[in-house]
């Protein structure tokens, strides 16, 4: 058993930084921890001398690649808060990472289920209208009965359709993976991407984003869509391709759409927030009260089994 006030850990994502409750648990067993607490966003320079001779880190969004790492000598694991491993860009076996899959999925199911509730019913729009004296009275149309088209049927992906299934809705699904006992027992229906495209009022993504997903969805998939539907994006930034989001929107190839998630983040491109009809947040999907204790847990949890340390009560 690894004697753990000797052990260096480092926190470099905010969020988990910042929160109490995490700070507690994670000083209880690390005693020596150091927390980004200043809640700083880190160049990579500055990412390498923050983390300095850490033996553990926890990192959320912060890229971990090779570069990083031949600067980093003691460090031994990588422990992730949150779901995606999209920023831990090196090879796999070269140290440990410590990861859990699912930890968010139902925060970032509820919200992509309260966009669609959002866009459906035009609580987005006619309420950024009414703060500006207009009194547009669209109450738009019902979710129940429509048709959802979800790309990349995973954790976040299955409690999406668990909780679609009061609006019994037809779900129509494409994924990679066989999944044909599973689909067949929430009478999903999978079908290849243009038949999803073309026939969905909501087509939503989540996938992990990589060299296969990169603008998964361009001009021409848009093409593909109807002119009454909507786009959703609460995976990664880059699956849809932002310049051709904003081309589909100009010229009212689709309806609208939400993302909480984007190439360059914090998003510098206004003209994109600017849509009136495109719901935009700030990556908030998997950040809720329980979310974020899950994730941080998660991340405390895969350091004590790396080094073996006894949990608590």
């Amino acid at each position: 058993m690894s004697n753990q006030k000797n052990i260096k850990l480092v926190v470099t994502s905010p969020s988990f930084s910042k929160n109490t409750t995490l700070q507690k648990e994670v000083y209880k067993y690390f005693p020596t921890a150091k927390l980004n607490l200043e809640g700083k966003r880190f160049s990579k320079q500055e990412l390498i001398e923050f983390i300095g001779d850490a033996e553990a880190l926890i990192v959320g969004l912060e890229i971990i690649d090779d570069e990083v790492l031949d600067k980093l000598p003691n460090l031994k694991i990588v422990s992730k808060y949150g779901v995606g491993l999209n920023n831990l860009q090196f090879q796999k076996n070269r140290i440990e990472i410590g990861w859990k899959g699912g930890v968010n999925k139902l925060s970032v199911a509820e919200m992509t289920l309260g966009y669609m509730l959002m866009l459906s019913r035009n609580l987005y729009l006619t309420s950024n209208q009414l703060k500006n004296g207009v009194w547009n009275k669209s109450g738009g149309f019902q979710l129940s009965e429509k048709t959802i088209g979800i790309i990349g049927v995973g954790h976040i992906g299955k409690e999406l359709i668990r909780l679609l299934k009061p609006f019994n809705c037809e779900i129509l699904v494409n994924d990679i993976i066989n999944q044909d006992e599973y689909y067949k027992s929430v009478g999903a229906k999978e079908v290849e991407l243009k038949e999803l495209l073309k026939k969905s009022d909501f087509v939503t993504v989540h996938t992990p984003f990589d060299k296969t997903t990169a603008n998964l969805i361009g001009k021409k998939e848009f093409q593909f869509m109807k002119p009454t539907s909507f786009i959703i994006n609460s995976a990664r930034g880059g699956i849809i391709n932002e310049d051709d989001l904003k081309w589909a929107l100009k010229n009212n190839i689709i309806a609208g759409g939400a993302i909480d998630v984007y190439l360059e983040e914090p998003p510098t491109d206004k003209e994109l927030l600017a849509f009136p009809n495109l719901i935009t947040t700030p990556h908030i999907g998997g950040n809720a009260v329980e979310a974020i204790l899950a994730m941080g847990m998660s991340a405390i949890n895969n350091l004590l089994d790396f080094f073996k340390i006894k949990k608590q009560d």
